[in-house]
């Protein structure tokens, strides 16, 4: 949950006022939303403030912005070294600016066609269109790159694929995106999301039941449409924007664990293509099922305006399904529903169009991860065996990964050496 805005309409801190000086630029106005994210933090005790901030990679102040945080992170090892308390509510730490945000720079082809050719690149007013600045492209990406390495931001969203992608661009074009930028549509819109644990799913012979699973996505996603309308937003605009493109958020969780429990290195051809036929099948069950609510009351009210390319995005997605390669996954039966599941959301939305601007996304799912059971988060590979998990108001949890048993079976380890191993990981991690 929470919110995201893109920051580039204002003004750059060098750019001209009309009464003379110059305006204070961006960064400057993410210092007051900070504090007040913070009050929010400091006030909520189950559930914490969380936004996402987003600077178009043209834009005159974007190196100011590329280092804010990590300029903070300095300031905090030497608040660190100087004895303060540095823990997330310690005095220390909440003197920090910028922590209450994640940051992330909105990139185009341009910017990475002139990243490639070694060129440079023009970081222009936002009134009137000036060149402020030309700097070397790669130079502007090492930064990035950099900074994401120092503080773990800024992130990078790749504006001209997203919009690409995009189901209702004659509604408006994708600018920005939530906290975790799973979910990415027209301002001013929401998106209620749900997630499956993926290991339910697992036959013992380590196939994927894809029967079951396109019946919990049929189920969930008809669930999330039903709440779209009686539901709550924090504004008018927000409401009626939700109510109009009906955005859904079917995604999943335990990934990690399910390639672990089958033998497949997270970073494999193998592994990528299991994860690129799962998705493919739940999306593309979802749009299905989406088609078919359509068929019974109508597509969302946008859909008219945005058929063309609402319809041309579905089937970009179908033609990406059936090129995933079938050398590169073991079980047949995953990639067969995947594609099938393609074919007909794309022959049933063709005649009568999609209930949901959007149907599914892939959030991080870090919390309720661990109240759905799984092992590891979203789409991500486990970062460490066993976990400490620090609690809101004080104490730690121990999570274990428990899939390890389960790998060494896959991988041919004995009974007794899956013993040993298991212990000695449940004991150092």
């Amino acid at each position: 949950s929470g919110s995201g805005i893109n920051l580039s309409k204002i003004r750059g801190s060098m750019e001209p006022l009309s009464k003379g000086g110059t305006a204070s630029g961006p960064v400057s106005f993410m210092r007051g939303a900070d504090s007040w994210a913070g009050a929010i933090k400091s006030g909520g005790t189950t559930r914490r403030a969380a936004k996402m901030v987003v600077l178009d990679v043209d834009h005159p102040d974007i190196e100011h912005f590329v280092w804010c945080k990590a300029d903070e992170e300095k300031k905090a090892a030497a608040l660190r070294d100087a004895g303060f308390d540095m823990s997330i509510d310690g005095d220390g730490f909440t003197s920090i600016q910028y922590q209450n945000a994640n940051n992330s720079v909105r990139v185009t082809d341009a910017f990475m066609a002139a990243v490639e050719a070694d060129s440079d690149w023009e970081l222009t007013a936002r009134n009137g269109g000036a060149v402020m600045k030309t700097v070397p492209a790669r130079g502007l990406l090492d930064q990035i790159a950099e900074a994401a390495w120092r503080c773990a931001d800024p992130g990078v969203q790749y504006d001209t694929t997203i919009n690409r992608w995009h189901t209702c661009p004659e509604s408006g074009r994708i600018n920005a995106s939530n906290p975790c930028a799973e979910y990415m549509h027209v301002d001013d819109s929401a998106c209620n999301l749900a997630s499956i644990n993926l290991m339910k799913f697992r036959r013992p012979d380590g196939s994927f039941d894809t029967a079951d699973f396109e019946h919990a996505v049929d189920i969930v996603l008809l669930a999330q449409e039903i709440v779209v309308g009686p539901s709550s937003y924090p504004t008018e605009q927000i409401g009626r924007n939700a109510r109009a493109f009906r955005q859904l958020g079917l995604g999943y969780a335990n990934l990690g664990a399910f390639l672990m429990s089958n033998g497949m290195a997270y970073d494999s051809d193998e592994g990528r293509a299991t994860a690129a036929a799962i998705t493919a099948l739940m999306t593309g069950r979802g749009y299905r099922t989406s088609a078919e609510i359509a068929a019974a009351i109508g597509p969302y009210d946008e859909y008219a305006k945005n058929r063309e390319a609402h319809n041309g995005v579905m089937r970009m997605h179908r033609d990406a399904a059936h090129e995933i390669a079938d050398g590169q996954i073991a079980d047949v039966e995953l990639l067969a529903a995947a594609r099938r599941s393609w074919d007909e959301a794309v022959a049933i939305g063709e005649q009568h169009g999609y209930r949901n601007a959007q149907a599914t996304v892939l959030a991080p799912t870090g919390t309720i991860s661990f109240l759905m059971d799984c092992d590891t988060t979203g789409i991500e590979p486990d970062f460490a065996l066993v976990k400490y998990k620090k609690l809101v108001g004080g104490g730690q949890m121990t999570i274990v990964n428990r899939s390890v048993p389960l790998a060494l079976e896959t991988l041919g380890y004995s009974g007794e050496a899956i013993e040993q191993i298991s212990a000695y990981v449940n004991d150092k991690g």
